[in-house]
């Protein structure tokens, strides 16, 4: 679809965030401006010097929009009848608050991690850095990551996406008014890389420490040594295209890099030049026969990459984690036992319920029991621990707003087919000022450099033939929608697509002052974020938000030595300022 550039649309946006960017800057680590945004009609789409024709399409010709949009419908949506009013009741979900108790979107209760899912994707976008922590605000894409620091594992007490909100009269299993974020200043590269270029221009590095005392947890027993670390969200658009890239390329990237670096031991089998079981997700393929083994799609979502397929990644998870909404393949909470029994024994919790649970119109009363105190902290234990599906027949015998649970879950099959066909379906936005020779130097000085070993340009995708999930394959199942079998029909496809998402799909460690849990971290793609500034209003990168510019963020590549791209950095830092600009302008034009 040889669509161009909406130039009224893009000078617009151009103009009205200029005052933004202005304030954004920094004059210690400024870089170039975005300058044009659209070349002109003869350029786009086209070769130029050492651009080819393909890298204006960084999703291909299905997976590409041409606005400066993170939240445009791809032309795989586009192209087939009916999908794009699928997509945008699916985008209805991602964009709007979940409440207590009003359809369409339900959810909540009892305890929750956010009240929207674009409160954590600003503009569809990175997370922005925050000096605190506070669930409600637009744009706190952070996820608090708590594990015991001996192990790695995750702690228990709490959900693996930590909750700070509850209903009430339940009490948040975290208080985030007692989190600190502390932001400290970097005095010296462990690497020996002075902070200051030989042509005088400065850099400076900041990175969090995080604090939550054991005070803050509302849960019995309380976590005992842990550390807290930062995960900001990632754009959204695009992940479709990432999901349709075949396990066996993804396989042979791994296996080509793995004699030159150490890679992830818990992913990668040294010794026979595989993955391990533990790479796949558990649920088998549905393929239309193909055989792929027992196993399901090999995961590549999230910076751990724990997810497997977008309709079990980070998305999918999410619209049932985050906001605790239950779907028909989920009819449990999203809870836990600790936060379960400190409630059902809190004084409080019980008076309130005692004095507000008894009419079977309160969302209280499937709590009320037979309204003594005994009874009261039972009935709370015994739901607020049900968090795993082999209980769920536990939960569903309860009463909730005077209905039978059962059957009546919160997001219906349909609903969340839809939610899927959006997600699936986000384009990526076109590349820009590709015809720009100082763009063109930078991408020359980007593979001169190394930084294409991990951020590897070019991707191919497969059939597409996708992993298709339960509550799709029920909601077709119940309207006739895939009588030949092909559930991947219903959903946004791309394949034999040339894209452009710039990462190698495999986990480095940068080995950076307060890393990230376990120090392996898939390579982020860089395809869109030279928009970041002019649509989210922030161009915060890395896992927790740490670097302010372009330029921080691959200095902090080089912060060790130990850094698989200490090499890169090195090599960055010994370029002319001219240069330097012209890697940050290629990175911002891609």
């Amino acid at each position: 679809m040889n669509r161009f550039l909406n130039i009224q649309k893009l000078a617009a946006l151009t103009l009205m965030a200029t005052p933004m960017l202005t304030a954004c800057s920094d004059d210690d680590n400024s870089t170039t401006d975005l300058g044009p945004l659209t070349p002109a009609e003869e350029v786009f789409g086209k070769a130029t010097g050492n651009i080819s024709a393909d890298e204006w399409y960084p999703g291909g010709q299905l997976g590409t929009t041409t606005e400066a949009s993170y939240s445009d419908p791809a032309p795989a949506v586009e192209n087939i009848a009916g999908m794009e009013e699928d997509f945008n009741t699916g985008e209805d979900f991602f964009e709007h608050l979940y409440t207590l108790e009003q359809n369409p979107r339900k959810g909540l209760g009892p305890a929750w991690v956010r009240n929207s899912c674009i409160a954590c994707h600003p503009s569809y976008g990175h997370g922005k850095r925050q000096t605190e922590y506070r669930a409600n605000t637009v744009g706190n894409g952070y996820l608090l990551v708590i594990y015991h620091p001996d192990t790695n594992g995750y702690i228990t007490e709490v959900t693996g996406m930590p909750q700070t909100q509850a209903m009430h009269p339940f009490k948040a299993p975290i208080d985030e008014t007692q989190i600190s974020i502390d932001w400290k200043n970097v005095s010296q590269m462990e690497s020996g890389l002075p902070m200051q270029f030989a042509d005088g221009e400065t850099y400076s590095l900041i990175y969090p420490e995080v604090r939550i005392p054991q005070s803050a947890f509302n849960t019995n027993p309380k976590p005992e040594n842990y550390d807290v670390r930062l995960e900001s969200t990632i754009g959204i658009y695009g992940t479709g295209l990432l999901d349709a890239l075949n396990d066996e390329d993804i396989e042979a990237q791994w296996k080509a890099e793995s004699p030159y670096v150490e890679l992830n031991p818990a992913m990668w089998d040294k010794e026979a030049g595989t993955f391990k079981a533990g790479a796949y997700y558990s649920a088998p393929y549905n393929d239309l026969g193909t055989f792929r083994g027992s196993h399901g799609p090999l995961k590549r979502f999230t910076y751990a990459m724990t997810r497997g397929s977008l309709q079990d990644g980070a998305g999918a998870n999410a619209i049932w984690n985050i906001t605790n909404v239950t779907r028909s393949d989920r009819h449990f909470l999203y809870t836990t036992p600790a936060w379960a029994k400190a409630q059902s024994e809190d004084s409080e919790v019980i008076s309130y319920i005692k004095q507000h649970g008894q009419a079977e119109s309160s969302i209280l009363h499937p709590y009320y029991a037979d309204g003594t105190d005994a009874g009261i902290s039972e009935r709370v234990n015994d739901i607020l621990s049900v968090s795993s599906i082999a209980k769920k027949e536990t939960f569903d015998k309860y009463l909730f707003n005077g209905a039978p649970y059962n059957g009546q879950e919160e997001m219906t099959d349909k609903q969340y087919y839809q939610f899927m066909v959006w997600h699936r379906g986000l384009a990526v936005p076109a590349a820009r000022n590709l015809d720009d020779p100082q763009v063109q130097r930078g991408k020359e000085l980007f593979t001169q450099m190394g930084c294409a070993q991990c951020h590897r340009p070019s991707w191919k995708t497969g059939a597409d033939n996708m992993w298709v999930d339960a509550s799709t394959k029920a909601y077709a199942d119940a309207n006739g929608l895939a009588k030949d079998g092909d559930y991947t029909k219903l959903l946004p496809k791309y394949p034999n697509q040339t894209i452009w998402p710039y990462t190698d799909m495999v986990q480095h460690r940068l080995w950076m002052v307060n890393d990230i849990r376990t120090g392996w971290c898939r390579t982020t793609p860089l395809w869109g974020r030279g928009l970041s500034r002019l649509l989210t209003g922030a161009d915060d990168r890395l896992h927790d938000c740490r670097a302010r510019t372009v330029v921080e963020a691959i200095m902090w590549h080089g912060y060790s030595k130990k850094s698989d791209a200490y090499s890169s950095t090195e090599k960055f830092y010994k370029l002319s300022k001219a240069d330097r600009d012209a890697v940050v302008k290629f990175i911002e034009a891609i």
